[in-house]
């Protein structure tokens, strides 16, 4: 627990960026239809992964980091949440449900660093 358990690559054009990335590393790409935004799951040989349509604009070069988003994966979501609000972090993306897998939810910490934390539950939905 508490250990970086999951990436997620921000695209713009996710037909153009699946194919790149399966031809680059040979990552195999699932769409999600029950989850609320275009999502695909990402299948490697080790860590979890996901690509979503990006929901905002793509940042200017030179203003900082345009990276992949880690999640961490943690024991009880809500607590979590609580205790990265109570120290000063922000909602990024509410929580929201990746049926049949996990909870999902995206933070901003005290820099505007995105990451993300999923809690294992085959019951969300």
């Amino acid at each position: 627990m508490n250990t970086i358990g999951f990436f997620e690559i921000q695209s713009s054009n996710p037909f153009r960026d699946i194919a790149f990335y399966e031809s680059v590393f040979g990552w195999k790409f699932i769409k999600e239809e029950f989850v609320p935004i275009e999502y695909y799951r990402i299948d490697t040989d080790t860590i979890y992964g996901g690509l979503l349509k990006r929901p905002a604009s793509v940042p200017p070069i030179g203003t900082g980091t345009n990276a992949f988003t880690c999640s961490m994966q943690v024991e009880n979501f809500d607590k979590t949440a609580a205790t990265i609000l109570a120290n000063g972090g922000q909602v990024a993306l509410p929580k929201f449900a990746i049926p049949g897998r996990c909870w999902q939810g995206y933070f901003l910490d005290l820099y505007h660093n995105t990451f993300g934390i999923f809690q294992v539950d085959e019951q969300a939905k």
